[in-house]
Parts: structure tokens; C-alpha cells; sequence
């Protein structure tokens, strides 16, 4: 299976703070662009804000439009529903820079109770710029990270070998470089993708170079942590465990998921194997830290339960008189039984690699994942681990 990173367009996905929300970043419809084909001045970007009514199974969307180019990465705040930022190519003199800036959705699509129109190819609208992040002087920008905490006003961005921490100011209008730090080495080393880590009072990132994974302190903008070699290829993505400070999960073109506990990074807690091809996502549910999501250039996503290394991985705690003596005693074989993680479901509704998996930021049970042919699919968890995991 070869991947086929040389075409120019690619659907990028971020998950809202709303429940079933989702945005995604795709071309217009109709307009794409094949390998040999021209550039075409006038050529729509645009985001899809997908609202997706669970109880009746409703997917409504609205459009809004990205002018200024083809977008490869979103990054929605976690304190500003209206608000997200993107990177993005744009072409001068020529050249194709990847640049970032941070935008304002128009407020009547920030409640999400919003109906999609009849045609909404017709009824698009544009988002508001509140600001650029600046990077002229730093290169191509990889990826941004919103502090996961805070009040939405600071931001990183990396570039090329460049970690940048900005300052939103009021209202989010101007962004100020408030310190920067230098990947630093032989070649021309560049990071591909970063996470913030919600633990640590926020002081820490996890960034991804080539094949090496490294920790760094927001603060003194040093590194505290490296894993050389933590794959055998290329490192796509990182995701922290929410709820179990210390523990990081990479994945990459190795088609291994890896996880790492940060303070001993000698070798990886546990890896998974179960891709064929390139692992681009992975993703940490936010409240039950046993349920992993990964996506591929394999076209599936695998939803995982990694027990052994969540933060209950006894399952959940019975008062011990809520049990009679028949239910105690088989309460204490089950404790006495191997913890078991495994693969809990494959899902092959997608055609074309999957570059993007995200868990809904309001119902634990609900995620999307999108795929390069831009096809977004909603799932759920079963509803027998459902039941298992809260019984």
C-alpha cells in the first residue's frame, strides 16, 4: 500500500466543545485538484461545522469559508467555542508557506442549535480573523496547541525547529512571541506534530521529530525528557493521558502505537501492533482513559481498551456492602483474573486513509474519524463495553 502524500489536498478533522460537534477542513466539493493539475486562482477552502444530533441521528452542517488557503491542521479552543485556529498553505513570490492564524466563527453558529440550510453551498460565510502567528522569520508552521486549562490565551506553534509559546492579547486581536526555543542538531531537523500536556499545571509539551519523541518545559523552554529512536519511522502524533500524568501515547509510520511513561523512557509501558500501514492519529478517551482510538493509511480505525495502563484498571469500585456473600465472593475471582487489554472494534466505513480520529469533548461514547476522500463517520462505543465500563 503506498501512501500518497505528493496530491495536494488532504482533510484535516478537530473535535468541537460541544456535544457530536465537529470541524473539518476540506476543498469545495467539485473543485479538487489532481497531481498535474494547475493552480486555479479562486479555488474555495473551506470548514465544515457538522453538528450531529444523536437522539435522531441527524448530521446538520454549515460552511464556513478559509480564503486564504488549503488547510492542513485545525485547533479549536478549549476555553472560546467560537474559536480556532489553522495552519495553512499560502503561495508568494512563488513559494508555498505553511503559515498559521486564529479565527472567530460568526457567533449564530457558536450555540450549535443551529438547523443546515437547503443549500448550503449558497449560504456560506466567512470566518472573522482576529490575528496571524508570525513566523516569518521561523519557517513552515507544523502545528498549534491551545494550553488545555487555561483562559484561551496562550497559544504554541511549532516551526520547522522552532517551538514558539504566544500571548493572545484582548480579544485575541494580536499575538505576542513571549519565548521560543531551538531544535538543535545536525541536519535539518523539523518537528511534525506536538501535545500539550494537561497535567503539571500546563508547563509541559511533548513534541515529535523524525523518529524521536521529546519533553519539554514551557517555562524555561528547555527539554526535560528525550526518547531517541521511539519509533522505527517517522513519529505522526502524541496524545497524553488525561486522567494519569506521566503517561504519553506516539504512534507513527512504523504502524505501531507506543505507550511511554515519561519518567523512564527506556522502554515503552505497551505497544500495539494492530495497523498494516501508517498510524496518523491516536487519541486518549478524555474521561475513561482505557479507550484508545487510532486511525491509518490502513483505511480503519481501531478502538482499543488498554485496562492494564489506565488510571482504574480494576475496573470500577463496589462498596463492599452493596455485595451479598455469593456476589463478594465472585467480585474477589474477578480481581484475581490477568488484566486483559485488547482490540474492541475495528470499523472499515472508510475507502482512503483516515488522517484524523476524534473523541467528543461531551459524550464520552461518541467520536468521528475522516479520511482523505473527505468522508466524515460518527461512531459509537458499543454499547456492551458501555455498560461494562460504568457496571
Amino acid at each position: 500500500m503506498r501512501e500518497r502524500t505528493s496530491r495536494k489536498r488532504r482533510a484535516t478533522g478537530s473535535a468541537e466543545g460541544q456535544k457530536g460537534r465537529w470541524a473539518a477542513g476540506v476543498p469545495r466539493a467539485g473543485a479538487a485538484m489532481e497531481d498535474d493539475a494547475p493552480v486555479i486562482y479562486g479555488l474555495e477552502f473551506q470548514i465544515h461545522i457538522i453538528d450531529f444530533d444523536d437522539e435522531n441521528n441527524i448530521i446538520n452542517k454549515n460552511v464556513l469559508l478559509h480564503q486564504v488557503g488549503e488547510i492542513w491542521h485545525i485547533c479549536t479552543s478549549p476555553a472560546d467555542k467560537g474559536v480556532l485556529a489553522t495552519c495553512y498553505n499560502k503561495t508568494s513570490d512563488s513559494k508555498v508557506m505553511t503559515c498559521a492564524a486564529v479565527w472567530r466563527m460568526p457567533k449564530e453558529l457558536e450555540s450549535g442549535s443551529h438547523e443546515s440550510p437547503d443549500d448550503s453551498s449558497s449560504n456560506t460565510q466567512t470566518l472573522e480573523l482576529l490575528c496571524h502567528l508570525d513566523n516569518t522569520a521561523h519557517g513552515n508552521m507544523a502545528c498549534v496547541m491551545w494550553e488545555p486549562m487555561g483562559d484561551g490565551k496562550k497559544i504554541i506553534s511549532l516551526a520547522d525547529n522552532n517551538i514558539l509559546l504566544w500571548d493572545l492579547q484582548e480579544s485575541s486581536a494580536t499575538a505576542v512571541l513571549s519565548s521560543s526555543a531551538a531544535l538543535e542538531g545536525k541536519g535539518q531537523l523539523k518537528f511534525t506534530s506536538g501535545r500539550w500536556s494537561p497535567h503539571h499545571s500546563c508547563t509541559q509539551i511533548a513534541t515529535a521529530n523524525d523518529t524521536t519523541v521529546r519533553g519539554w518545559d514551557t517555562r524555561s523552554m528547555r527539554q526535560i525528557y528525550c526518547i531517541e529512536n521511539a519509533h522505527g519511522q517517522l513519529v505522526r502524533d502524541l496524545d497524553f493521558n488525561p486522567n494519569k500524568q506521566y503517561y504519553l501515547a506516539s504512534c507513527g509510520d512504523d504502524c505501531k502505537v507506543k505507550f511511554w511513561d515519561t519518567r523512564n523512557v527506556t522502554e515503552p509501558v505497551k505497544t500495539l501492533e494492530e495497523h498494516s500501514h501508517w498510524v496518523w492519529n491516536v487519541r486518549y478517551n478524555h474521561s475513561h482513559d482505557q479507550l484508545i482510538l487510532t486511525g491509518s493509511s490502513d483505511s480503519r480505525v481501531i478502538l482499543s481498551n488498554m485496562v492494564s495502563i489506565s488510571s482504574e484498571p480494576f475496573g470500577h469500585m463496589v462498596d463492599d456492602d452493596e455485595l451479598s456473600d455469593q456476589e463478594d465472593q465472585h467480585q474477589e475471582e474477578k480481581i484475581k483474573e490477568p488484566l486483559q487489554d485488547s482490540v474492541i472494534a475495528t470499523y472499515e466505513e472508510h475507502e482512503d486513509s483516515v488522517y484524523a480520529v476524534e473523541w467528543s469533548s461531551a459524550d464520552p461514547w461518541l467520536f468521528a474519524s475522516l479520511s482523505y476522500d473527505g468522508r466524515l463517520v460518527i461512531n459509537r462505543v458499543p454499547r456492551a463495553l458501555k455498560y461494562h465500563i460504568l457496571l
